[in-house]
């Protein structure tokens, strides 16, 4: 039995590494999982993220995010907010993949 939960466990963490931080841009707000805006200095930055060129090489709540076509295929659905004070989050746009990750752990449960 306890071998049976342990594969359970090691299964469920495999699983949740494997999964790619895809994110869909709404139009409405009112689509959106989470609403973020976008600063132009990275100490202001929550997250710092770099979108990646290829799916594969996403990683789930860790900024490294690809953005997908449509809505259905995407884990988290974000809209873009003109004012910082309306947004959940406040993100960074990195031009260096290294860069990518949370300045603000705090938060970093909206992407989950």
């Amino acid at each position: 039995m306890k071998k049976i939960i342990l594969g359970i466990f090691i299964f469920c963490g495999f699983s949740a590494v494997s999964f790619a931080q895809k994110v869909y841009s709404c139009d409405y707000k009112t689509d959106a999982d989470v609403k973020v805006f976008v600063t132009d200095y990275k100490s202001d930055a929550d997250l710092v993220v770099y979108v990646c060129k290829y799916q594969s090489d996403a990683v789930k709540n860790e900024g490294l995010w690809f953005f997908c076509d449509y809505k259905s295929d995407a884990n988290k659905k974000i809209y873009f907010c003109d004012n910082k004070s309306d947004a959940d989050i406040v993100i960074y746009f990195s031009k260096y993949q290294s860069d990518a990750g949370w300045q603000n752990k705090r938060k970093c449960y909206l992407f989950y």
